[in-house]
């Protein structure tokens, strides 16, 4: 039988942006302290629709669809006024946006579903990325080659909450596992270390930053997607039910000019790159490389671009959700996803 092993300090204390915020990420810890600026932009057209976009992080080149929307004007276009704001370190997740200090929220489909089991009234109106990016990350030498050699096996994830978490179930479902069956150790956002030491054979990740910085740091590493039909949404644009039904129209501008902003990123990736700077304090040539290889893994992810959700998987992953105990009460998942907003 598996354990699970909890590090000194409570996993339950850490969370990704407070310590990624705190220099663990691609771009160094200049990011964090310097918060990003917006860069200034013509002044907004009289009635242009003042809307505020959070992120749940920390400036960096991952937003890169939403920089370029605003670069390019696409939301003024749009007869839209919108101020781009980062999540600092210690903020919940959707606190500001059920608060009304931001309109709209880049987020994952699956923590929204679960903010909504617990009573918010948000909902998905774009997905953003088509596929899900967290994976398992093995050595590339490692004799793990699908899910089912996970048995008996030790796994690092930082905790059990958000992509991670629930990522690491789903592969474990796919392969008729459960968490008994391995050796789950929570590690915080200590990925890179955990497994370059050796101290697991395998992490929890996302193939757009631990599987990068690990490949950049020069340890060769495979990947464990989920499998085909998991049951996980993903990044995805999302807002009030209380916006969509006062201001349908504004949160409809403001997908088509998003979309528009994730097309021209994979269309010209390195155009992005270079916008991107004047967002993200610090992009350096170093860092630039970073985010150039950053950027080409996740440009994978966001697939056709279309915004367009899979409501039978929302239907699939709120099953899901319900029977590994991730929802705090009855939900209907109807009510948390739309397509109704998509150009």
């Amino acid at each position: 039988m598996g354990e699970l092993m909890t590090p000194a300090a409570p996993a339950s204390a850490l969370t990704r942006r407070t310590l990624l915020a705190a220099g663990a990420g691609l771009l160094g810890a200049g990011l964090a302290a310097c918060g990003g600026q917006q860069p200034e932009q013509p002044a907004a057209s009289p009635g242009a629709i003042p809307l505020t976009l959070g992120f749940s992080y920390i400036p960096d080149i991952q937003f890169a669809p939403f920089y370029a929307a605003d670069a390019h004007g696409f939301y003024r276009e749009a007869g839209l006024d919108v101020t781009l704001r980062h999540h600092g370190g210690s903020e919940s997740l959707f606190g500001a946006l059920e608060q009304g200090q931001e309109d709209l929220l880049v987020a994952s489909g699956d923590e929204l579903l679960q903010a909504c089991s617990a009573g918010s009234e948000l909902v998905s109106v774009a997905r953003v990325y088509q596929t899900y990016p967290v994976a398992l990350i093995v050595p590339a030498d490692s004799d793990i080659q699908t899910a089912a050699d996970l048995r008996g096996r030790t796994v690092g994830t930082p905790g059990p909450y958000g992509g991670n978490w629930f990522a690491l179930l789903a592969i474990l479902a796919g392969a008729g596992l459960t968490p008994e069956d391995l050796t789950i150790d929570y590690i915080g956002f200590t990925q890179q270390a955990a497994l370059t030491t050796g101290a697991v054979d395998g992490v929890m990740g996302y193939l757009n930053n631990e599987a990068v910085r690990l490949t950049a740091a020069g340890t060769p590493v495979r990947t464990i997607t989920l499998p085909e039909d998991a049951a996980l949404a993903s990044i995805a644009i999302n807002t009030t039910r209380a916006l969509t039904q006062q201001q349908p129209d504004a949160v409809r501008a403001f997908v088509a000019a998003s979309l528009r902003g994730i097309r021209s990123v994979v269309e010209d990736p390195a155009g992005a790159v270079e916008l991107s700077g004047d967002y993200i304090p610090g992009l350096t040539a170093s860092a630039r490389r970073d985010a150039e290889a950053t950027l080409a893994a996740t440009i994978p992810l966001l697939g056709d671009a279309s915004g367009r959700h899979d409501l039978q998987q929302w239907e699939r992953m709120a099953q899901f959700m319900a029977e590994a105990d991730l929802l705090e009460g009855e939900v209907d998942w109807s009510q948390a996803v739309t397509n109704d907003f998509l150009p």
